[in-house]
């Protein structure tokens, strides 16, 4: 691990290790609080990391190289409260802004999850809490089945002849995010062949996959200290490029800010989740 600097903060992240019976590893979400099936079959094991705060710095990590980009751009829709008034009012504007940014041919939003942090409270639909463990949303077969699933059947084999992304748009809502915020690893100092393990996801809707990540000492953690909700970052979680200059997916998770101020409100956060097609 990397010395402190005063740019920095200890962290404990929470990475994956393998099940010890050797079966394939499972995490299940959205699921009845009674039900007595365990929510996952593997234990995360705990790290203390140095997180850097690039506040001033943003510029230095872009989209295609650390495989996140932060942004300031308040946002027109700001409740946050209906789900069907987000469709239709914070998913176009976003659509629009990713395509701006990005210099895309299509941005199709397939979901998202609104995070209001309730301490104790099980991660559950309704009641969906910061993730605390290492991950990456996608793994490249889940990436194409998200092509297949959101896209009419005449429409996805073309589309996957061409380079496509997912990509999460992340943003703070009401309040700054000193609360428990998201830290994102730079994915130049990723090992990609050996630091990933893809792991079951199972809710009732669909059976699904993302990337838990192996502990190295090389990753190198960076967050916006207090992000405003006028502020938002890019998160790449897929991208089918061929180019082994660019960034294909970033490690991220929330964390326990020791340096937040003290009864700093508890962390809301909304996710938007984009199919990010290129001619």
């Amino acid at each position: 691990m990397p010395s402190a600097t005063l740019d920095t903060v200890p962290g404990t992240l929470f990475y994956f290790t393998p099940p010890a019976d050797g079966s394939e590893p499972y995490n299940r979400v959205n699921t009845d609080p009674t039900s007595t099936i365990p929510l996952s079959n593997w234990t995360p094991q705990k790290y203390t990391v140095h997180i850097e705060n690039v506040r001033g710095k943003e510029a230095l990590f872009t989209l295609d190289e650390a495989g996140f980009q932060y942004f300031k751009h308040p946002a027109r829709y700001t409740s946050f409260i209906d789900d069907d008034e987000i469709k239709a009012e914070y998913y176009p504007e976003s659509a629009d802004l990713i395509q701006k940014i990005t210099g895309a041919s299509r941005v199709v939003l397939f979901d998202h999850t609104i995070r209001r942090r309730i301490l104790g409270q099980v991660d559950m639909a309704g009641k969906r809490q910061p993730v605390k463990e290492v991950h990456v949303d996608q793994t490249a077969s889940s990436a194409i089945s998200r092509v297949h699933l959101h896209l009419p059947p005449s429409e996805a084999p073309e589309l996957l002849k061409h380079r496509f992304q997912i990509i999460n748009l992340w943003r703070p809502i009401s309040h700054p995010a000193f609360d428990m915020p998201l830290t994102l690893c730079d994915y130049r100092t990723v090992d990609k062949e050996n630091d990933l393990a893809a792991v079951a996801r199972i809710s009732p809707e669909r059976r699904g996959e993302t990337y838990r990540v192996k502990y190295n000492p090389q990753h190198r953690w960076k967050y916006l200290k207090g992000m405003t909700p006028e502020e938002f970052v890019l998160i790449k979680c897929f991208d089918s490029t061929k180019d082994s200059g660019v960034s294909v997916f970033t490690p991220h998770t929330a964390f326990l800010d020791p340096s937040a101020p003290e009864e700093t409100l508890p962390r809301e956060s909304i996710e938007l989740r984009a199919l990010v097609f290129y001619d």
